[in-house]
């Protein structure tokens, strides 16, 4: 990242109430000083873009480059480009989506300056594409996939009790996908009607991560199964998946070839990755941000 991160400055002590200059400062005002000096870096600097991470605005900044707003649930009112994903993602990774996003959608050419701000943080960056992403990973970000991507990350980081875990989530077209699919175990989700978006779900989730095979996750958000086993003929299924990955990279690539689910898996070693179309489209390690 050295040479394309240019500059960045932070908040370190964010419980420290005084600036530099001695006037004292709420934790919210940060945001407003560092987006303030943000506009002036634009100017000063001839960037071409802002973008703004988990910080919420009231009013578009008056600016003459593309803003892109990243968030998990930015307003839908909001006119400036959106790019929803789960903040504990944490700043690098945002960052460097951000960047491959610009790019992808034409916002910004690769090589070109853009400023991105947080509630503590403001840098400069020059556009690349640092995160192993393919360009149709951006369409599939909507809510759903934002809650699973989010309990991915979170598994990632916490595992189960402490201990490592690995598991696949897959996400719509769940005819199909039981279709492809068998139960291994008992069906711990059999009866009841838990949704992603339920204030427990995640914890119930977590708790059955354990198991061998996938959940299966409806497009609304409803988990049909846990335990599932991806019935998947390689002879007959072609898969665009990196050397060395292992049964449930292939099992994952797999689902998403014969239907079309999005499947995200954890590994035990932390790394997130996404499948889609038989290919993976995305590739994070949260432990390493």
């Amino acid at each position: 990242m050295a040479d394309t991160l240019l500059f960045e400055i932070m908040f370190i002590r964010l419980s420290c109430p005084y600036l530099h200059s001695g006037v004292k400062m709420k934790e919210n005002d940060y945001a407003k000083v560092l987006l303030k000096k943000a506009l002036e870096l634009i100017r000063l600097l001839d960037a071409k873009a802002l973008v703004v991470i988990g910080i919420e605005l009231k009013k578009p900044p008056k600016v003459d480059v593309p803003i892109l707003l990243v968030g998990k649930e930015p307003d839908k009112q909001c006119s400036l480009k959106l790019l929803p994903l789960p903040l504990s993602m944490g700043t690098r990774n945002l960052v460097n989506l951000a960047s491959s996003f610009m790019i992808a959608e034409g916002i910004i050419e690769e090589g070109e300056a853009f400023i991105y701000v947080t509630p503590f943080t403001l840098g400069i960056r020059k556009a690349k594409k640092t995160v192993e992403v393919k360009d149709d990973f951006f369409s599939q970000i909507e809510h759903v996939f934002q809650e699973v991507l989010e309990l991915a990350i979170e598994l990632s980081l916490e595992g189960r009790e402490g201990k490592p875990i690995g598991t696949i989530f897959v996400i719509g077209d769940t005819r199909n996908v039981m279709k492809h699919s068998h139960q291994m175990v008992p069906n711990p989700f059999k009866g009841y009607k838990i949704n992603i978006f339920d204030k427990e779900s995640k914890e119930v989730i977590k708790e059955f991560a354990f198991l061998d095979g996938a959940f299966v996750i409806s497009k609304s958000g409803r988990i049909l199964c846990a335990g599932r086993y991806l019935d998947i003929d390689y002879k007959r299924v072609s898969v665009n998946i990196p050397s060395g990955l292992g049964s449930r990279h292939l099992a994952a690539a797999g689902i998403s070839k014969v239907t079309k689910a999005i499947a995200i898996t954890v590994s035990e070693s932390g790394i997130v990755r996404i499948f889609k179309d038989g290919k993976m489209i995305f590739e994070y390690n949260p432990r390493l941000d």
